[in-house]
């Protein structure tokens, strides 16, 4: 399957290894033009599609908004990651992909940001969304060669991200973005995936968030 977009009429930067970290973020999302007097505009929401085993990169740019990274700026976080490793342990050895969750760290650090362990144990209610940029969860999916599915299962990253009020999950191996509703439907998707137990959740925050903890409500 090749690596698609869905939307998108944004520019789709690649960046340098060399220059992703002075990219500037665009932490909200603007909708469409509108069409006229009254017209509700169209939100527009950025969606990468799975191509080899890319999916953090493509769970990275679409909890993001916009075409921030690339195979190759993944690949030099890597190294950076490891720098003495012949056989780097953050992708696979194949060179396809599957980066891990030191590779998304990384990645989001630079850009101001970072990631957050949802521990499952708390109720869904303590999560305050509206000081949450998105999601990034990492869950066990199905193996297929061609049109054959294995019964094997191998960690999958996906995004969540809420766009002009609704939430949409960002999977990159839907067809197209999944529409959630709002914080009441997106917390039923968490329970829902976090039920079985295999599920691990990221909170994507920015760096003030998180240290004042201000993702978290307890009240």
């Amino acid at each position: 399957m090749g690596g698609e977009s869905s939307v998108a009429k944004r520019p789709k930067e690649t960046l340098l290894p060399r220059d992703w970290r002075r990219i500037p973020l665009l932490l909200r999302v603007k909708g469409g033009m509108s069409q006229g007097p009254g017209a509700q505009p169209k939100p527009s929401v950025y969606h990468e599609r799975q191509r080899l085993e890319l999916c953090a990169i493509h769970a990275l740019n679409n909890v993001l908004q916009q075409r921030l990274f690339s195979q190759e700026a993944a690949d030099e976080i890597c190294k950076r990651l490891a720098p003495d490793c012949r056989l780097n342990p953050h992708r696979s050895f194949l060179g396809t992909g599957n980066y891990d969750i030191n590779v998304i760290m990384a990645a989001l650090q630079g850009l101001g940001l970072t990631a957050v362990w949802w521990d499952r144990r708390r109720p869904l209610t303590q999560l305050a969304l509206p000081h949450v940029l998105g999601l990034i969860l990492n869950l066990p999916a199905p193996v297929s060669l061609g049109l054959l599915t294995l019964p094997l299962r191998r960690r999958h990253w996906v995004a969540l991200r809420q766009v002009d009020g609704v939430y949409y999950n960002l999977d990159s191996k839907l067809r197209a973005p999944e529409a959630l509703g709002d914080e009441d439907g997106l917390r039923s998707f968490l329970g829902a995936v976090l039920a079985p137990g295999l599920c691990q959740v990221l909170v994507v925050v920015t760096k003030e968030v998180e240290e004042k903890n201000s993702w978290l409500q307890l009240d």
